[in-house]
């Protein structure tokens, strides 16, 4: 199999490109999003992060005929079962204020008022595949520990960042040097594991 040269991210998120892309480039790989080509977003229906991600590469690739690389990520708090997992990047958007990080945030230091248990997880679930039909998809998964604080913090990264406090760094994860949080994200984490399998199949170098 041939490695690649040019792979399709299938979203539209400028922040997750920008982090892709930093993580990508040392390997040679050129990564496009998939707005840049016209294509649309893929429908994410399913209850759990690996089936979104897998259809939306599937959905990049049939739209490109390129590689393409899926991700569906989130965060996931304790006190709230789980909540907002696959829904984060629209956890308000049935209220006012759309959807946006900010009214996200807001609704869910609302949803923690009076709780004590502030455990969370960003999750990254990344697929890579090399067609549409790929049957062999490459599946990576990443975690990273963390708990919420009620005021915002930082000025950097995107989604919940201003609240997701790291207490191995002191730091939120906003307040973080992005090179830092390159290199211990949860998607720096699931993106570590994709790359050791693609170098097993050939795919980059």
């Amino acid at each position: 199999m041939s490695q690649l040269s040019t792979v399709v991210l299938a979203s539209g998120n400028p922040g997750k490109l920008r982090e892709f892309q930093a993580l990508m480039q040392p390997l040679g790989v050129r990564l496009i999003a998939q707005g840049t080509l016209g294509i649309p977003d893929a429908p994410e229906p399913h209850p759990t992060f690996v089936e979104n991600a897998l259809a939306k590469a599937r959905h990049a690739s049939a739209h490109s005929g390129l590689p393409a690389l899926a991700d569906d990520s989130g965060l996931c708090v304790a006190a709230l079962e789980g909540e907002p997992g696959i829904h984060s990047a629209r956890y308000a958007q049935t209220e006012a204020g759309g959807k946006s990080d900010e009214a996200n945030n807001r609704k869910l230091i609302r949803a923690l008022q009076g709780v004590t248990d502030r455990r969370a997880w960003y999750v990254a679930l990344l697929v890579l595949v090399t067609r549409p039909d790929d049957p062999l998809p490459v599946i990576a998964q990443g975690t990273w520990d963390g708990t919420i604080v009620d005021s915002p913090r930082g000025d950097h990264g995107f989604g919940y960042d201003p609240h997701f406090f790291l207490p191995s760094e002191g730091l939120c994860a906003a307040e973080m040097d992005p090179a830092r949080k390159n290199a211990i994200s949860h998607r720096a984490m699931a993106l570590q594991t994709l790359l050791s399998q693609m170098r097993t199949r050939g795919l980059v170098t």
